[in-house]
């Protein structure tokens, strides 16, 4: 988990630095608009390989209206791209709105399994 949206960040530095967030806060909005997920509807965390057991975990672990706004983003995106058109621009998703929701879940399972590894290779030793 070293590269990917998940892996290895500078945000919190950039964060921390008043100047490189003036310098870079227009170029991470720059890539975010040409990425051009907002355009069908998505949040950044729809994004995140499904495939991945972490991230199959911590969909379970989404409340209902979260698993239904998924689903309805992921839906709604799938007609926009079978129409090969980007849905309106009242209908993009705002950058308020583009929040980490999954993320939180998935840097949890991680530590769970972790910690799971820590303690199933623990090696007791009686005196």
């Amino acid at each position: 988990m070293l590269f990917g949206p998940l892996g290895v960040s500078l945000a919190p530095y950039v964060k921390s630095s008043k100047t490189l967030t003036r310098l870079l806060k227009p170029i991470a909005n720059w890539y975010a608009q040409a990425s051009g997920y907002r355009q069908y509807g998505f949040k950044y965390d729809d994004l995140l390989v499904e495939e991945r057991d972490d991230v199959q975990r911590a969909l379970t672990r989404l409340t209902v209206r979260e698993k239904y706004d998924r689903a309805y983003r992921l839906k709604r995106a799938s007609q926009a791209s079978v129409l090969h058109a980007p849905l309106p621009k009242e209908q993009w998703t705002p950058t308020s709105e583009d929040i980490r929701y999954l993320k939180p879940h998935v840097l949890n399972v991680v530590k769970e399994d972790t910690e799971r590894q820590y303690w199933d290779n623990l090696d007791v030793k009686r005196h």
